[in-house]
């Protein structure tokens, strides 16, 4: 990758971002269009790949697409002052701790739905009644009040 370069293929292959993506950054500015080659083809050279490789890393550890142009931005600058990459890294640490902590939730949920299901050759479904049921069952980011608390079960559906 020492000053040649490479077509799309080889981009992706170097990078770890498929050639589908890397159109994508294009696209949506995120990455500069490619250089073109004289019959028209994308070319991409070592600094380009390296750029990819870190979307990647910014993509694997969560970061949206808004987040990653401003940490490229912050990463072409030389100039620039670590507090700024520091405040951008923090608050995304704050929304993963919501987004687990929805998760969470959301598994509690399940995981209640699921302990009323007998899971056998009966077409009875508690966990596709409380999915149907208009919020019989919400979820919540707080644990129940106390460990024994069970929510009531979800309301049957009419017979057909």
């Amino acid at each position: 990758m020492n000053g040649e370069r490479m077509n799309i293929g080889a981009a992706a292959r170097a990078s770890g971002v498929s050639a589908k993506m890397i159109r994508h950054y294009e696209d949506i500015g995120l990455v500069a269009r490619a250089k073109r080659s004289a019959s028209g083809y994308r070319t991409y050279a070592g600094n380009d790949v390296h750029e990819l490789r870190f979307i990647r890393q910014a993509r694997g550890l969560g970061f949206s697409i808004k987040q990653i142009a401003a940490l490229l931005g912050l990463w072409r600058d030389q100039r620039r002052p670590s507090s700024k990459v520091k405040t951008l890294a923090l608050a995304h640490i704050e929304e993963l701790e919501a987004r687990i902590v929805e998760m969470q939730a959301m598994k509690r949920t399940l995981q209640e739905l699921a302990s009323h299901c007998h899971g056998d050759e009966r077409p009875e479904c508690p966990i596709l009644d409380g999915l149907a049921a208009n919020g019989a069952y919400r979820i919540s980011a707080a644990p129940a009040a106390h460990a024994g608390h069970k929510s009531p079960a979800p309301a049957r559906r009419a017979p057909r």
